[in-house]
């Protein structure tokens, strides 16, 4: 059953059986608007054109053609040129992160959701920690599986998939996974798929597969967070309730 972000689950379909909660970090844990990533697809087509000496509009032909056919434009780079894979990463994620505003409402709802918490990222573990600092959710996550540890294989490849799920232990018909991408969704089988759909149409191809369409992650997280916890959205937690949690 698919559930859409204005309607506040009071019962989660499957999450009440979840024990991991994977986060992708671009435009998931943080609103698509703050346009972080805007900045990193234009440092990326500066770097193709940088590296292979191609103008701008070549570049960024290709880097959506590389994409499209590996996954991420520097797998494609690596397979097709012998470019490090740390140089793009470093290059690409050298940008401004001022947009980040901190995220209390995802915060509390990542302290009160039960059990383990990963981030899975395309991108290099350094950028996603500086991504949740700007939040304030570091504290939040177990670990970063990040681009590195799938051995620069990206989703929606089987193999990352299965690099995390050896890593961490994670058992997929109990874990839920939080993607922008519905072809990355799609790859996570077994697990309950949430979409952060961002605007896009909720009939997109795929869509119907997803177990629940968000809008809003903090809220609605929040929402679910309370449901399964039992307790009304709107009633602050109690004492009893911030001492059990982890510490941030």
């Amino acid at each position: 059953m698919t559930r859409h972000a204005g309607e506040g689950p009071a019962a989660p379909a499957r999450l009440n059986e979840v024990d991991c909660w994977i986060f992708d970090l671009d435009n998931t844990l943080y609103p698509a608007e703050s346009d972080l990533f805007a900045q990193i697809d234009v440092r990326m087509s500066e770097f193709v054109s940088d590296a292979l000496g191609v103008d701008r509009a070549a570049a960024r032909k290709l880097q959506k053609h590389y994409f499209r056919a590996y996954g991420t434009t520097m797998r494609g780079l690596r397979l097709n040129h012998d470019i490090a894979p740390e140089a793009f990463l470093n290059y690409v994620h050298d940008i401004d992160y001022s947009a980040l505003a901190p995220a209390p409402l995802l915060g509390e709802a990542l302290a009160m959701l039960p059990g383990r918490k990963l981030v899975f990222t395309n991108g290099s573990a350094r950028h996603a920690e500086r991504v949740l600092d700007r939040l304030g959710v570091t504290g939040r996550f177990e670990s970063v599986f990040d681009i590195a540890a799938a051995d620069y294989v990206p989703k929606p490849f089987d193999y990352a998939y299965a690099r995390l799920i050896e890593r961490h232990g994670v058992r997929p018909k109990s874990a839920a996974f939080f993607e922008d991408s519905l072809a990355n969704l799609m790859a996570a089988r077994d697990m309950t798929r949430v979409w952060l759909r961002n605007g896009r149409d909720p009939a997109s191809p795929g869509a119907e597969r997803v177990d629940h369409v968000v809008d809003r992650l903090d809220r609605w997280l929040h929402d679910a967070a309370c449901a399964l916890a039992r307790r009304p959205a709107n009633r602050p937690a109690t004492p009893a309730e911030y001492m059990r949690r982890e510490e941030p």
